[in-house]
């Protein structure tokens, strides 16, 4: 019998086990069937909490999609993880650092109840991302449906691509999001990202995210936005990001520099089920 909390950021929903105090194995066919929302718990990412691996971090963080793959990234989930160790009294710090398979991260619980994630240094070189093209650029164009899509590109820990649109209620996600996460360009796959962008400090944002299609919000995601909107020279330094899910405020100086996104963490209910 393992224990586990249901969890969301902005709808992007989550089980989250401690994995320091519960022996626990998982294959990716019980990840698939405890993902299912009509035959099991219903998530969009699996979050397992365990001992850290360098001696300056706190934890580790890993991450399963719906579908069963380990990824190593997801904005969201972090907000989640450092609310459930501090609810769960496995730390009293009000700084989290949290060793990943893409590095380590920083999460900070602010006074007012939004948590704030250190994503890193954006990736944006073709060969980090992974995005199979010779020389960076801030503009790429990929054929699908044998249009040509214009997008940006760039890693957080995790790939991503982020197209520009002009109405996001109509954006092409259902279409465009498995064509081109899949799409051969993206030799791991990517999460794609449809932006409206409403002003300089506010844009509009859908994802489809690799093994888990659309989900109503995406951390990584809405820093990728950010960062490329910025790049772009679209978007300021700070942007809020509107989500179908909800809002994340995103800061990022520019190159070199980590990205800050800000949100909520909710839990929403304490569970056990059986291996």
């Amino acid at each position: 019998m393992i224990e586990f909390t249901k969890m969301h950021g902005l709808g992007n929903d989550f089980v989250v086990i401690d994995a320091i105090n519960q022996s626990i194995s998982l294959q990716a066919e019980q990840i698939r069937t405890w993902s299912n929302r009509h035959f099991g718990i219903g998530f969009d990412q699996l979050l397992l909490v365990e001992i850290p691996v360098s001696p300056d971090a706190d934890f580790k963080y890993r991450i399963f999609n719906a579908d069963g793959s380990e990824v190593a990234q997801c904005g969201n989930g972090a907000r989640c993880f450092a609310k459930f160790v501090r609810d769960k009294n496995l730390t009293d710090k009000d700084e989290i650092r949290v060793d990943t398979n893409a590095g380590q991260l920083l999460l900070k619980l602010n006074a007012d109840g939004m948590i704030t994630v250190n994503m890193g240094i954006p990736k944006h070189k073709p060969e980090e991302i992974p995005l199979k093209t010779q020389d960076e650029a801030k503009f790429y164009s990929v054929i699908a449906n044998n249009i040509e899509r214009g997008f940006g590109a760039v890693s957080l820990g995790n790939p991503h691509a982020v197209l520009q649109v002009h109405d996001i209620k109509h954006a092409p996600v259902n279409e465009l999001g498995p064509l081109l996460e899949s799409h051969p360009d993206f030799p791991e796959r990517a999460n794609i990202g449809f932006m409206q962008v409403i002003d300089r400090g506010h844009i509009k944002l859908r994802v489809y995210e690799r093994g888990a299609a659309e989900t109503l919000a995406c951390g990584s995601g809405a820093c990728a936005a950010a960062i490329i909107g910025i790049e772009q020279n679209l978007l300021d330094h700070e942007v809020i990001v509107e989500l179908p899910g909800g809002t994340l405020t995103i800061n990022w100086p520019g190159r070199g520099q980590p990205v800050l996104m800000t949100g909520p963490a909710v839990s929403v209910f304490e569970g056990r089920i059986l291996l």
